[in-house]
């Protein structure tokens, strides 16, 4: 996942990629969605590419990206099981926590 990972790091890729996963674009359309200077975006571009998260084929005189599909599979899956890990540890919690406030009333009961 390192270079997917990398890759997404940087709010503008992650950008990038939002819009990608929504719509083909040119690389002059990409770089109209922000204030920054065209061989910026270009660089983020080709940071995109070579981690295989996006790919471009030329049209003409443009090139046209879009989002490799999977590309992100990694990224997702480490949240999920993220997510799952955390999910079960608060879940022992909550029980815990209620466990202790029935305690509670017991005694003061």
């Amino acid at each position: 996942m390192g270079g997917t990972w990398e890759a997404l790091t940087d709010a503008t890729r992650r950008t990038i990629v939002e819009h990608l996963a929504r719509e083909e674009l040119t690389a002059g359309e990409v770089a109209a969605l922000f204030d920054a200077a065209r061989p910026g975006i270009s660089r983020h571009l080709r940071v995109l590419r070579e981690a295989g998260v996006v790919e471009s084929q030329a049209v003409g005189q443009r090139r046209v990206y879009r989002l490799v599909p999977g590309a992100v599979d990694e990224v997702e899956q480490w949240c999920r099981d993220v997510r799952s890990f955390w999910g079960q540890r608060l879940d022992a919690l909550d029980t815990e926590i209620t466990r202790g406030a029935r305690a509670r009333r017991q005694e003061q009961g």
